[in-house]
């Protein structure tokens, strides 16, 4: 049988058809212009028409490992060859190697996991079986957050993509972080600490099952927390039989520059939940982790959730061949000495444009906060919206070749673990350029 060639489609084409059929994210679907990407190598994509960009964001904060990593692809061929899906009631070698994998590189005692498809399940399903473990129905978790946007997970975000999906019920309570803003600043460890213990007694800490928190805030900003938050959070929790939920989604696989941010302050969660650097998202997996305490519920209660791909064989390869990619390039240690470079970078466009009001990194994890008054620090966007001079400079990264994610007034450094000082020198020169459209707007 004489198979016909498929003629590729016109970078116009893809786009149009995407836009047709496809519903996107987060967005009023009129006026959208997605890139028609093709092919991406490294810390490089290319767009139909030519164009190449180079990737600051890795994407969605995910493609740790780069593009086009081939452990990754040939470990998901093999796989495919073989066995490319069985049922999670079943047993399979991926499955089993990722197990022992993940709990060598977790935090602790943690020794156990439950597969999902991705962050916003890891977190429902975490926030599920604290529940169970405590009968417990009430979740803390933090207004400058991001936790997913399906049921639970997007009920326990704090930021505004929860408003439009609020329902009645959920059984989740915001506290304050110790951030407030560019202009306020930051809470010392002991009144951030102070508001969350009373927030607990006017609850009733034995209605609290969990609190839910990213140790380095992502979407939010890149807040990292000052030295003692995230250990007398940990205090706390134990004070009161309150479940340490420990969203790692985005910061864990070495983006901090190490496995895991909570590694950074020696904090074991009781439960902690990873996705995308899993597999550097070539393929969906997600995960929760959790300690002997919580896993030993369930060796005689029945763990009420399930999942047609827990335990995908294509994901759990995947997954080996990126953690596979991050060990033998150490690019674990790789974010922490390039963070170093990026962290200079960081502080010579400071140094150089009055717009920058702020800039903060922790390893590959970082962000710039723009501004129009240095003295005042108002924002260049307000909270939840943007601005003409934000739409600037987004354009003007495009225009020069540089993919990120610009966020209210903020733009994230968030490059894939494998990039080299001079790649990151090419990123940060067309930052350079563009910072100068945001200097316009500033007072003098």
């Amino acid at each position: 049988m004489v198979m016909e060639a498929v003629k590729a489609l016109s970078g116009e084409e893809i786009t149009e058809l995407c836009l047709k059929h496809t519903l996107y994210d987060w967005g009023v679907q009129s006026g959208l212009k997605p890139l028609p990407v093709t092919s991406a190598k490294g810390v490089h994509f290319h767009t139909a028409d030519g164009r190449r960009f180079i990737d600051f964001n890795s994407q969605l904060m995910c493609v740790n490992a780069g593009h086009g990593d081939r452990r990754i692809i040939e470990a998901i061929q093999r796989q495919a060859e073989q066995l490319p899906y069985i049922s999670p009631f079943m047993a399979h070698e991926p499955r089993a190697r990722l197990g022992a994998k993940l709990a060598e590189l977790l935090p602790g005692d943690i020794d156990k996991v439950f597969f999902t498809l991705g962050g916003a399940e890891s977190n429902e399903n975490a926030i599920k079986m604290a529940r169970a473990v405590t009968g417990r129905s009430k979740i803390l978790a933090r207004y400058r957050s991001y936790h997913g946007s399906t049921g639970t997970a997007v009920q326990a975000t704090g930021d505004p993509r929860r408003w439009p999906n609020e329902g009645s019920g959920s059984g989740v309570v915001h506290v304050l972080d110790p951030y407030h803003g560019i202009q306020r600043g930051w809470d010392t460890v002991e009144d951030s600490l102070t508001s969350l213990e009373e927030t607990i007694q006017l609850e009733g800490p034995s209605t609290i099952a969990a609190f839910i928190l990213e140790p380095i805030t992502g979407t939010n900003g890149i807040l990292i927390p000052p030295d003692g938050y995230l250990q007398g959070v940990r205090a706390i929790c134990d004070r009161y039989g309150i479940l340490m939920i420990c969203d790692e989604v985005m910061s864990g696989f070495g983006r901090t520059g190490r496995w895991f941010a909570v590694d950074h302050w020696g904090v074991v969660p009781d439960l902690i939940t990873m996705a995308k650097g899993l597999t550097s998202s070539y393929v969906p997996l997600g995960a929760v982790g959790m300690r002997p305490q919580v896993a030993g519920y369930f060796d005689d209660h029945v763990f009420y959730g399930g999942l047609t791909y827990n335990s995908h064989p294509l994901a759990c390869a995947a997954a080996l061949g990126a953690i596979r990619a991050y060990e033998e390039d150490d690019m674990v240690g790789n974010a922490r000495r390039m963070g170093e470079v990026l962290a200079r970078h960081h502080r010579r466009l400071r140094e150089r444009h009055p717009c920058v009001g702020a800039a903060r990194s922790i390893g590959l994890f970082g962000c710039l906060e723009l501004v129009r008054d240095r003295q005042t620090l108002e924002p260049l966007a307000p909270f939840n919206g943007t601005s003409p001079e934000m739409k600037a400079v987004a354009a003007a990264l495009v225009e020069a070749g540089l993919h990120t994610f610009v966020r209210w007034n903020v733009i994230m450094t968030n490059p894939p673990l494998c990039i080299t000082e001079a790649e990151l020198d090419e990123g940060f020169e067309i930052l350079d350029g563009a910072l100068e459209v945001g200097d316009r707007a500033v007072r003098d």
